[in-house]
């Protein structure tokens, strides 16, 4: 299944006359930033297209300790890479995102997921992936994190940031689910693999040169301890 998703990817990067490089999107910061409601790490669960960029470029945003692959919008029993490609369980390719609200915000965070992370104007794809599971989506855990996402949607469909209404949804997050092993930091694993480098290393250098001040050179492992 992960080798005909990397012929795929090199496929339809030959034949598609826009990059990831050139869909990034230098926009605005939210208009509200609201402080988290509790103190010490907060979390972010966010989908955006194929785990494994939005979990690479998260990993190189300053303020971020942890980002991890996994699943969220569906049940525990279907939470398997098998059976979410499948297209029919609910989940969408996550990440969850821990992060110091002292370093950086939810705001800031929003930002960089609208800008590089993915296009939000796809519906249930992202480059060469497509389904449900691979649905732009923030899965809201708190009122601050549902109004902040929400309002930052409103700010960027007013001022037409993009060429296209946004398709992002907000999701209640009922629980996350962390993926297999073998797919946490598979962008660091494996930079050299055809899907990697067209679909998500110019993510990681459009992080790097339109947030200097968050984009950090080494990337947070992950860690699946608490």
């Amino acid at each position: 299944m992960k080798s005909a998703r990397l012929a795929l990817a090199a496929l339809a990067f030959l034949a598609s006359p826009l990059t990831a490089r050139e869909r990034a999107a230098g926009l605005p910061p939210p208009a509200y930033d609201p402080a988290p409601a509790a103190n010490g790490p907060q979390k972010l669960v966010v989908a955006g297209g194929c785990f494994w960029g939005v979990q690479g470029v998260f990993q190189h945003v300053s303020g971020v300790s942890r980002a991890v692959s996994g699943y969220a919008g569906g049940a525990a029993e279907t939470a398997h890479y098998a059976l979410v490609s499948q297209g029919d369980t609910g989940h969408a390719e996550s990440v969850e995102i821990t992060y110091d609200p002292k370093a950086v915000s939810l705001g800031r965070l929003l930002q960089v997921y609208f800008s590089v992370v993915h296009d939000p104007t796809q519906l249930n794809r992202q480059g060469p992936d497509e389904g449900t599971q691979y649905r732009s989506a923030i899965f809201v855990a708190t009122p601050e994190q549902e109004k902040a996402a929400r309002d930052y949607i409103s700010q960027l469909s007013t001022a037409a940031a993009f060429d296209a209404p946004i398709v992002t949804k907000l999701e209640p997050l009922a629980r996350f689910y962390p993926a297999e092993a073998y797919h946490q930091d598979y962008l660091l694993q494996h930079p050299r693999a055809p899907y990697i480098v067209s679909n998500d290393l110019p993510k990681i250098e459009n992080l790097r040169k339109l947030f200097p001040d968050l984009y950090k050179e080494t990337p947070a492992l992950t860690s699946l301890s608490p």
